[in-house]
């Protein structure tokens, strides 16, 4: 086998490792692959369209864990890396919400704007701390042989009050980073990519993927 995981690590991945990434997002698979190919440069990552997987994946769990395993097992094939996120919004002043259900806040048919209408009118007349949110990403992986492995991060924040911001995707607009002075909408990919939810959960998973590929 061939190419280090990681220059620390005595962990490798084949060069003709395949990486399934059981989403058709294209936002979340860029911000997935440029993290995947730190460890596995010369994996090839697919998307379901690249496999031809049409299905519907039903998460129905009640947890961001639950639900990353659930697309990572629909989609898994022995001898293949499947690798699934699953990630959202939680606000402190909402219980929670939309945490889950982050992608279909505003219903079943919404988009990024009426989700993001519709948080903003919910936290109307809060400021300042009551605005508090972090985002949660999740990340589950099922190794060639079987293996399960969950990762998750999370980036503490608050909601602004309007939008802030012309980059990124879903929340980023109106989600505030402190330490940085930006929303994740006006971050540049590395701003991004160096301190969000998804950057710390695949921080987690890469420790956790060399040392179970270090097994096999």
């Amino acid at each position: 086998m061939k190419n280090s995981m990681r220059t620390s690590s005595s962990a490798r991945c084949s060069t003709d490792m395949k990486i399934i990434v059981a989403s058709n997002n294209k936002h979340k698979i860029a911000e997935l692959d440029s993290f995947l190919k730190k460890y596995c440069p010369d994996a090839e990552l697919l998307s379901l369209a690249d496999i031809g997987f049409t299905g519907e994946i039903v998460e129905d769990g009640e947890t961001f864990e639950e639900n990353a395993m659930i697309k990572a097992r629909a989609v898994w094939h022995e001898g293949c890396i499947t690798v699934a996120d699953d990630s959202g919004l939680s606000v402190d002043a909402l219980g929670g919400a939309p945490g889950i259900y982050s992608a279909r806040y505003a219903g079943d048919k919404c988009d990024y704007k009426k989700n993001n209408e519709k948080l903003l009118r919910e936290l109307s007349g809060l400021f300042g701390e009551q605005r508090r949110a972090k985002f949660v990403s999740v990340i589950a992986c099922i190794l060639p042989d079987g293996r399960e492995i969950l990762s998750r991060g999370e980036c503490p924040g608050e909601i602004l009050t309007e939008y802030r911001g012309d980059n990124g995707f879903g929340y980023d607009p109106l989600f505030y980073y402190a330490p940085l002075g930006k929303s994740f909408a006006e971050m540049s990919a590395d701003e991004k990519n160096s301190v969000s939810h998804r950057a710390r959960s695949m921080a987690a998973f890469a420790e956790k993927f060399s040392k179970e590929v270090e097994k096999c």
